[in-house]
């Protein structure tokens, strides 16, 4: 069993940039694509980003191109988001998923664990 948990969440100004990580324990990380997700209240979870097992490859959401990097260090069992140009719109909780086995994997329910959730909140 994997478990997830996410850090580096907070609040900033339009522009600015952030870090989210996602440190997971077990061993099959190294072994499983992981994605970033995000949530705001009534909305569906939408999809973000996506590497898989060793890094090689990522995938992700039209709205973020260009400016979220997805990367992971396998050695420390960590994925990380980088952020730039925040925007208002992308105040949410941002959630670490696992367990993906598909490059254009996109549907929450593709991903099998789940981390609890920072919040990002990006002031205009």
């Amino acid at each position: 069993q994997v478990q997830l948990v996410e850090s580096g969440g907070g609040l900033v100004q339009a522009g600015d940039s952030l870090r989210l990580s996602c440190e997971a324990s077990g061993r099959t990380f190294s072994r499983t694509g992981m994605g970033w997700f995000r949530q705001i209240p009534e909305k569906e979870r939408e999809f973000v980003a996506r590497i898989s097992a060793r890094g090689g490859s990522t995938y992700y959401a039209d709205s973020v191109k260009g400016r979220f990097t997805i990367s992971r260090e396998n050695a420390k069992n960590t994925v990380y988001l980088q952020m730039n140009s925040l925007k208002p719109e992308d105040t949410a909780i941002y959630y670490c998923a696992g367990g993906s086995l598909y490059y254009s994997d996109r549907l929450p329910s593709q991903y099998d664990y789940w981390g609890q959730g920072t919040q990002v909140t990006v002031s205009s």
